[in-house]
C-alpha cells in the first residue's frame, strides 16, 4: 500500500480506536522477547564487555527480527489477497501510532486536576510516565503531564510516522523495537549499564531526528492556537534544547516549554533515587493544570502536522522512485 493512503487510514483507526488493551499489541510481543533474553543472556557475573556484547546483541536481534518478521507477514498476506494485505498493513501501522492513546490517558490526568482528585491524578499519571508519582502535588503533577507530552509526541507519534514514511511498517516496527529495548533495557543504573549501552545509543540515534522535527512542530502548531507563544518556543527550543543529559529529550521539551511559558525540568524520583534534570524556561513560574490542558492541544496540533509531513515525505520518495 502507498504510504500517502497508508498513513491517513492508520491515524483515522488510531483516532476511532485508541489502543485497546484487549488488542495482541506487537509491543507485548516484543517486551516479551527482550525479558526473556535479557533473562538468558544478562548474567549477574558477567564482565563489562560481555554484558555490552550480549546486551548488543539481543538488541540487534530484536530490531532486525521485528523488520523482518513483519516485512514477511505482510508479503504472506498480500499474496492471499490484496484486502487482506491492505487490512494486516493498516492494522500493523496502526499499532505504531500512540496519538490517540497519549490524548485520552493525558486527558484523564487532566480532568483529576480539576476535580482536585490528586490520588487519582497521581494513579493515571504513572500509566505514562515512569518516575514516582505517589507524592507529587498538582503542580508536579502538571509539570510531569506536559513533560511527557512532549516526549511522547516524539517517541509515540512523529518518529513512527517519519519511519512509516520513509520505509513502510517494516521500519516502523524495526523503530518501536528500538524504542521498546530503550525503555527496558536502556538505563545508566548499576543492572544495566553496560548491557543496555546499544540500546540507549541506537534508540538515540533513531530519535534523533525526530525529535527535533517534534520541536519544530511544537513551534509550529503554537503559531496555529491562542494559547501558545511561537516566537518563545523557537527560543526557548534553541537556547534549552541541548541542556538535557538525552541529545534528544530536551528538544521537543524546551520547544513545549516556550510555547506554554511553563518551567519545565527540576528534580524528580525514580524507584525513591533523586534525578536531577536541567531546567527548560527558568525565567517562567510553574506549571499549572491549564497549561497542562493547554499542552494537550497543542499535541493534537502537532500529530496533525506530524501526519502532513509524513504524507509529503511519502510523497516525495515515491516520486523520486518513479523518476528513477
Amino acid at each position: 500500500m502507498k504510504c500517502t493512503y497508508l498513513l491517513p487510514a492508520a491515524f483515522l483507526l488510531d483516532y476511532f480506536a485508541g489502543d485497546p488493551e484487549w488488542f495482541p499489541h506487537p509491543v507485548r510481543v516484543m517486551g516479551f522477547a527482550i525479558t526473556h533474553g535479557e533473562r538468558i543472556l544478562h548474567g549477574p557475573d558477567d564482565s563489562p564487555t560481555r554484558e555490552f556484547l550480549s546486551g548488543a546483541g539481543l538488541t540487534a536481534g530484536v530490531v532486525v527480527s521485528s523488520y523482518w518478521i513483519t516485512r514477511a507477514l505482510i508479503q504472506l498476506a498480500y499474496r492471499q489477497s490484496r484486502v487482506l494485505g491492505c487490512s494486516i498493513e493498516i492494522l500493523l501501522a496502526w499499532t505504531c501510532l500512540a496519538a490517540c492513546n497519549l490524548q485520552q490517558e493525558a486527558q484523564t490526568v487532566s480532568a483529576a486536576l480539576e476535580q482536585d482528585d490528586l490520588p487519582l491524578a497521581c494513579m493515571r499519571l504513572a500509566r505514562i510516565v515512569g518516575r514516582d508519582t505517589h507524592a507529587l502535588d498538582a503542580q508536579e503533577i502538571s509539570r510531569a503531564l506536559i513533560e511527557t507530552l512532549a516526549e511522547s509526541a516524539s517517541d509515540g507519534i512523529v518518529a513512527p510516522v517519519v519511519y512509516l514514511a520513509a520505509g513502510g511498517v517494516p521500519l516502523a516496527m524495526a523503530y518501536k523495537a528500538v524504542n521498546t529495548l530503550d525503555s527496558m533495557i536502556g538505563h545508566r543504573d548499576a543492572r544495566y549499564r553496560y548491557f543496555g549501552k546499544a540500546a540507549a545509543r541506537l534508540d538515540d540515534a533513531a530519535n534523533y531526528a525526530p525529535s527535533r522535527m517534534t520541536a519544530l512542530s511544537i513551534v509550529a502548531a503554537s503559531a496555529l492556537s491562542s494559547c501558545a507563544d511561537p516566537r518563545a518556543a523557537w527560543e526557548t527550543w534553541c537556547r534549552d534544547g541541548k541542556k538535557h543529559k538525552s541529545p534528544n529529550a530536551g528538544q521537543p521539551e524546551a520547544a513545549m516549554s516556550g510555547a506554554l511559558g511553563v518551567r519545565l525540568g527540576g528534580d524528580n524520583y525514580y524507584g525513591g533515587e533523586l534525578i536531577s534534570a536541567p531546567l527548560m524556561g527558568e525565567e517562567f513560574p510553574h506549571a499549572t493544570p491549564a497549561k497542562a490542558r493547554h499542552a494537550i492541544r497543542l499535541t493534537t496540533g502537532v500529530a496533525m502536522i506530524g501526519l502532513a509531513v509524513g504524507i509529503l515525505i511519502a510523497a516525495t520518495s515515491r516520486s523520486r522512485r518513479s523518476a528513477a
